[in-house]
């Protein structure tokens, strides 16, 4: 609010001109880091144990403990372990297209190791040796991050769940293929 002129104020309280800025100029991206895809330029097979940069990924998991209640777990199974690894893994899909975590990465993570339905019995086998311990222990997080290969974490929910016989040779088979 303006000051009246008439009325005796000391200088340090009279009201400041504003700073004028100018309109900024175009923008493109030129710094030599910067991504100019919404994937990542790297072959993502090659970056085993690196994990996916994406932004604000800690947010898959207060998204993942939404899905606590509907869990379907063995019971030698923790919640926890099935929350922080699905979450890694739906951080590491939205990285994969460029951006945050939502609800769909972390149900498809969820979809993915059986934990929304009934699972076939190899997968459930399977996501034990893969989940336990995943909500503390750093190096079974990354091996299950690694586990995925990027291009079945770039399907669909719908994909996933007709496919789900499918994926459950395919990890298997990938889990004997890194044991070797």
């Amino acid at each position: 609010m303006t000051q009246p002129s008439f009325v005796p104020i000391a200088e340090v309280d009279q009201v400041r001109r504003a700073l004028h800025l100018s309109v900024p100029g175009s923008w493109s991206p030129a710094r030599p880091a910067e991504l100019k895809v919404p994937r990542s330029p790297m072959d993502l097979s090659a970056k085993k144990g690196r994990g996916t940069p994406g932004p604000d990924q800690g947010f898959a998991l207060s998204l993942a403990r939404r899905f606590e209640g509907r869990l379907r777990l063995e019971p030698d199974e923790s919640p926890e372990d099935a929350i922080v690894g699905c979450a890694l893994l739906a951080s590491c899909r939205a990285g994969m297209f460029g951006r945050a975590p939502s609800v769909h990465d972390v149900e498809v993570a969820f979809a993915l190791w059986g934990f929304l339905g009934d699972a076939p019995k190899g997968l459930v086998e399977l996501r034990k040796s893969y989940f336990r311990s995943a909500s503390h222990e750093y190096d079974v997080q990354r091996r299950l991050v690694d586990q995925v290969p990027p291009d079945i974490l770039e399907l669909s929910l719908k994909e996933v769940e007709a496919r789900s016989l499918d994926l459950v040779k395919l990890l298997a088979r990938t889990s004997r293929s890194e044991a070797e």
